[in-house]
């Protein structure tokens, strides 16, 4: 197995709330089959899929899903990217649970909540600067 995720899945509750939500941020849908609203990201998609299909795609009633502890990271240019990226979720319908602050290893990050809960976390690392394309790796992209 190569060391990559391809895909990112989550499971919505409301599809017509969360593809709004994620339009609002600026990105970008591109074109699929019925069920599944994706967008390209650099080496990755993000897809929305309704929740009670995946439950039933997995086999388990939704319920059992839950929210682990799981986070989708953002690494942003700078601490000005972090900020606006913060205040255009919010603005979208996000709720902010941990607003922009310097981390305590020298980087600057907050949390939000999409519409259905999933965490993201906006990030500057300026120990791992990001590559001509956005591209992240954790000591720099190279």
């Amino acid at each position: 197995m190569e060391q990559r995720i391809s895909l990112i899945t989550l499971g919505v509750s409301d599809m017509d709330r969360a593809a709004a939500f994620y339009d609002a941020l600026g990105w970008k849908r591109v074109e699929t089959q019925d069920g599944v609203i994706a967008y390209d990201l650099i080496a990755q998609t993000l897809g929305l899929y309704p929740l009670d299909k995946l439950a039933e795609d997995l086999g388990l009633p939704a319920d059992a899903l839950g929210h682990g502890a799981c986070t989708q990271g953002y690494n942003a240019h700078d601490r000005a990217e972090v900020d606006a990226v913060m205040a255009a979720a919010d603005a979208a319908g996000a709720r902010v649970i941990k607003p922009a602050t310097e981390v305590f290893w020298g980087g600057y990050h907050g949390y939000f909540a999409d519409p259905d809960g999933h965490i993201w976390e906006i990030a500057h690392n300026p120990f791992s600067p990001l590559g001509p394309k956005g591209e992240f790796q954790w000591n720099g992209a190279g």
